[in-house]
């Protein structure tokens, strides 16, 4: 195995000292003794440096700095062409360091390499360019059904967005807020996760490197009870837009509530992946593996619930475990490696000590079930299948976030849609059929924000993507982050001259 030393220098990344957040275009250091969060290697359990929590007078700074952006510089005014110039040769930057980013981004978080260069940093520069595209077909509204009155409604930038990324997927899921963001002309505050900060701060010194104004995008750094608090309660904030877990995501609408700040959330996920016995059985086993293990299987959107009819239960499950068992898992830096290291220590505890649970509650273990073998160091899990007889078992219910697959085998289509349902997430799910009927029946009566037919983990930036119940409020998508990122005005004109009541004309006693 290497060392960070060793990538650090075969990728050109430089390893601060210290991991500050960036405010006007320049680091910014907490003027407090701070805390200071050690940045741990997930594959290596080295440290390759260490976080400089940001601090409340920090994020008031930052805020600050959005503020003023927003209130007295020339983006928000800008035409559409002009700040499309702007954050497209800062896409270009990116694009320039893209083999850099995704290095650390694989370093950092565990991710395969070849999946940070071939997804997830491609996907963060089309996020900047499609939000371009969408600022720039915007059209308003008039009405003048009422005769007297014509009525223009036009969009506005709400102002400061604060944007909190996860740490699983951070240049794709923090530019998918941040390119609406800034293309619909708010100022932001960028908060990343304190497990992967080096890949935010990188990303937004590229930004400015490429020209972007400073103060149009701010970083700050640390946990959420501190950093994350202070930002989502500033009364300077006029939007947040949070990705990342369910119970982060209602303290942060508790908070947002007390200044009556725009919220939308993108929470967690326990989807369902109906198998039916009509499915094209090759393509339904490539299919859900994929569900599960991409990314690690640290994916809200994960086919973590596999649900199978009894019919082909048996010959799903001899081919899926065997592919499950086999899973090369290593190295993030060696081509040959399908799933790299869990992210960081206290989430590869968590995902472990879900095989007890697992077992407590009757499960079989198909696969997998624990540390993988022949590693020293770093936090590598096998890939694992549990089968289980009930819906409520907790690794049926709860998110595991990692590459645990919890089986259930079921009946009659209305079985398979009534445990999907059976869930307080409704982010995503996944049917494998070739009868259609069957398919638009779960299409109708699943209640998911998206619904894959015959394919894994794919996204149409144009249409909305979201979840119901706990997994979210509102959507991302060509409509719904400008309906997130921009007010709504309507301006009335008389479409002639009007004869208005004379108040206050009668004679006085």
């Amino acid at each position: 195995m290497w060392n960070v030393a060793k990538i650090a220098s075969e990728h050109g990344i430089t390893l601060p000292e210290r991991i500050q957040g960036i405010v006007d275009g320049r680091p910014c250091a907490n003027p407090d003794d701070p805390y200071l969060m050690p940045a741990v290697c997930p594959a290596t359990e080295e440290v390759y440096g260490h976080l400089e929590e940001s601090g409340p007078e920090q994020v008031d700074a930052a805020v600050a700095s959005a503020r003023r952006s927003f209130d007295e510089s020339d983006w928000p005014r800008l035409s559409h062409n002009e700040r499309k110039k702007m954050i497209l040769r800062a896409r270009d930057a990116l694009a320039a360091n893209s083999d850099e980013l995704a290095a650390i981004q694989a370093m950092e978080v565990g991710l395969p390499l070849a999946q940070a260069k071939g997804m997830h940093v491609p996907r963060s520069l089309e996020n900047f360019e499609f939000f371009c595209e969408v600022a720039g077909t915007m059209a308003g509204e008039t009405f003048n059904q009422t005769g007297a009155y014509l009525s223009i409604v036009t969009r506005e930038p709400v102002g400061v967005a604060a944007l909190i990324a996860p740490w699983n997927a951070p240049t794709v899921l923090s530019s998918m807020k941040l390119g609406a963001a800034l293309a619909l002309g708010n100022t932001a505050v960028l908060k990343g996760s304190e497990h992967t900060p080096l890949t935010i701060q990188r990303m937004v010194e590229i930004l400015h490197e490429g020209g972007l104004p400073p103060g149009v995008v701010n970083l700050v750094n640390g946990r959420g009870p501190v950093t994350g608090e202070a930002l989502v309660s500033h009364p300077g904030v006029d939007v947040i837009g949070f990705i990342g877990g369910t119970a982060t995501g209602k303290r942060i609408m508790a908070s947002a509530a007390q200044n009556v700040t725009k919220v939308g959330l993108e929470l967690g996920g326990k989807s369902a992946n109906i198998v039916l016995e009509s499915a094209d059985l090759e393509s339904a086993v490539d299919g859900s593996l994929l569900a599960i293990l991409s990314g690690n299987g640290e994916q809200c959107l994960a086919g973590s619930r596999l649900l199978v009819q009894r019919s082909i239960a048996d010959e799903f499950l001899d081919q899926f475990v065997q592919r499950m068992a086999n899973v090369r898992v290593g190295d993030p830096f060696d081509s040959a490696t399908e799933i790299g290291p869990l992210a960081f220590a206290d989430h590869y505890a968590k995902v472990l000590s879900y095989v007890d649970v697992a077992k407590e509650d009757g499960a079989e273990i198909l696969c997998g079930g624990g540390p993988h073998p022949g590693f020293d160091k770093g936090y590598f899990f096998q890939p694992t299948a549990a089968l289980v007889d009930s819906n409520q078992a907790r690794v049926c219910q709860e998110e595991i976030f990692g590459p645990f697959v919890a089986i259930q085998v079921f009946d009659t289509l209305d079985d398979a849609i009534a445990i999907a349902n059976d869930s307080e997430f409704g982010l995503v799910g996944y049917v494998w059929s070739n009868d259609l009927d069957a398919v638009m029946q779960v299409s109708r009566e699943v209640r998911t924000g998206t619904m894959w037919v015959n394919t894994p983990l794919t996204r149409d930036l144009r249409a909305p993507f979201g979840g119901y119940k706990s997994s979210g409020l509102g959507r991302d998508g060509l409509q719904s982050s400008v309906e997130l990122f921009t007010e709504e005005k309507t301006t009335m004109i008389p479409t002639g001259p009007l004869t208005l009541p004379k108040i206050g004309m009668g004679s006085s006693k």
